[in-house]
């Protein structure tokens, strides 16, 4: 294997200043995502302090509308308009100026609009689009806040139809947002209340901690324009999120710490390039390396072979290298059943990076009308199954039992499906079952940043590190499959601990 990034211990280069903070090339309190973990971590704990986001420029970057309107559910005009508006206004309004100018053309467009129907475009559109956008940083302080016992609140000075879905993702509870007035189902055109701009939103603000007996002396709050200097200015612990020129002064002033997030691009033509480059190796690979052991006349051998081969060639082309803590839990126990978070479409080339030769996996039925990967996967002899018929789907997996006693290993995302963020979604039993009719171990394999490389839903691959952690082996073979309800939730949670706190080391 020769796309082995650096250690986990490895000190990488410093990342250049983020360009555009319009005043200073290296804000004063400018820190690092560890050190504001670090903060939490360290510091206060409990309900009865918050940690408060805002949402657009914090937790979610902003949109082109123009050419975000192409890709809407074009069902009739009216909805385009519509799903333009929920989206273009995301970045945040800069203004006074901008912000009325978005609430005039949001209570004229959404008048007489039924709340479901804005109910469904959102949640239809986050699906879509948003969740890409989505900063990992914020997902990552977000769960340390969480940990920490803190309440975390999200505050934005848009409507629940935009904010709603991305703090349901988040798995945030309490969210506040600029309120339209609804009768019998449908938006009046009017607002409900007091904006959430300015000061309304850190009156609001103030108004839920003394609800909730909420500390703000001693609580976060993230934002980064400068009609959010009210809020910031609540927190005892203020930090500035890819701050505009103005909050960078007042960040300097205060000693506000300050954070940038990597920006959320749309793909560069060197992207583009480089996605081709990778199909190119996967193909490449794949047919080199079936006709490197074709001469043994071994099924098994030759599609060890085309699965090395072609990641190899996959990772060389697309400019990704994979660092691996617990490597050596790959190579025993065997066979075993290899259980992982699935983000990507890019996992099963990260999986063939760690895991090398010598297994194989379960995989939806409706990969097999793909022209390119059908024919790949069949060859290497996955189990398709068809997730919308439960009794056929377990029918399915009764050979894989035997697959696995024959001294192949499988691999499983017990999630089922890919999520939209780092989040880890429910499991299912399927893979526990496999392991005890077996007699095999399970071990976790934890991906990080394989969402960052390829977002889901989309083909094109970007140029960085994904991060892998084996587990150590979990014997299932005491577990009672009828009352295994705690048991996998346990191992759920082990995901979860390791995204929070990576593991040290590198093999």
């Amino acid at each position: 294997m020769t796309h082995r990034a650096p250690g986990a211990d490895t000190v990488a280069a410093p990342h250049p200043p983020r360009p555009g903070v319009g005043i200073t090339q290296q804000p004063i309190g400018a820190m690092e995502l560890d050190q504001a973990v670090e903060s939490v971590r360290s510091g206060p704990q409990g309900p009865h302090i918050a940690a408060v986001f805002d949402f657009g420029g914090t937790v979610v970057a902003g949109f082109d509308p123009p050419a975000l309107m192409r890709r809407m559910v074009r069902r009739r005009a009216g909805r385009r308009t519509l799903a333009a508006t929920l989206l273009g206004s995301i970045r945040g309004a800069r203004s006074e100026g901008e912000y009325e100018r978005f609430l005039q053309h949001t209570m004229y467009t959404w008048a007489g609009v039924p709340e479901a129907e804005l109910e469904e475009i959102g949640a239809r559109l986050f699906e879509r689009t948003v969740h890409g956008h989505l900063y990992p940083e914020a997902w990552r302080l977000i769960r340390e806040h969480e940990a920490a016992g803190h309440t975390v609140l999200l505050v934005s000075s848009l409507t629940r139809y935009q904010v709603r879905p991305v703090a349901e993702e988040l798995g945030i509870e309490h969210v506040l947002c600029t309120a339209m007035s609804v009768q019998d189902g449908v938006l009046t055109g009017h607002v409900d209340g007091k904006p959430l701009w300015r000061n309304g939103k850190a009156d609001a603000v103030r108004r839920f901690a003394d609800a909730h007996g909420i500390d703000l002396s001693h609580s976060w709050i993230y934002a980064d324009s400068a009609a959010d200097l009210p809020l910031l200015q609540l927190a005892g612990q203020p930090v500035a999120v890819n701050p505009d020129p103005r909050v960078v002064l007042e960040a300097a002033e205060k000693g506000w710490p300050v954070l940038h997030f990597r920006p959320r691009q749309a793909p560069a033509a060197l992207d583009y390039a480089r996605t081709l480059a990778g199909f190119g190796g996967l193909l490449g690979g794949a047919l080199f390396g079936v006709a490197a052991k074709a001469h043994t006349k071994q099924r098994r051998q030759m599609a060890d072979s085309m699965l090395v081969h072609a990641a190899d060639s996959t990772l060389r082309g697309s400019g990704v290298r994979v660092r691996v803590t617990g490597a050596e839990y790959t190579r025993a126990p065997r066979p075993a059943v290899f259980i992982f978070n699935h983000q990507s479409q890019f996992d099963i080339v990260v999986l063939t990076e760690v895991l090398d030769t010598g297994f194989t996996g379960i995989a939806k039925k409706e990969i097999t009308k793909n022209p390119v990967f059908g024919p790949l996967m069949r060859f290497v002899e996955v189990t398709f199954i068809d997730r919308a018929d439960k009794a056929a789907a377990k029918a399915a997996l009764a050979p894989v039992v035997d697959t696995l006693r024959g001294g192949l290993s499988v691999v499983i995302a017990p999630e089922g499906t890919r999520s939209m963020t780092p989040r880890i979604g429910p499991f299912k039993k399927g893979a526990f079952h496999i392991a005890i009719q077996a007699g095999v171990p399970v071990i976790p394999v934890v991906i990080r940043n394989a969402g960052e490389i390829a977002w889901r839903n989309s083909a094109i691959v970007r140029k960085g590190v994904v991060d892998v952690a084996v587990l150590p082996p979990i014997d299932v073979s005491g577990w009672d499959p009828a009352d295994m309800d705690a048991e996998v939730e346990a191992v759920r949670q082990l995901f979860v601990d390791t995204l929070l706190h990576w593991p040290k080391g590198e093999s």
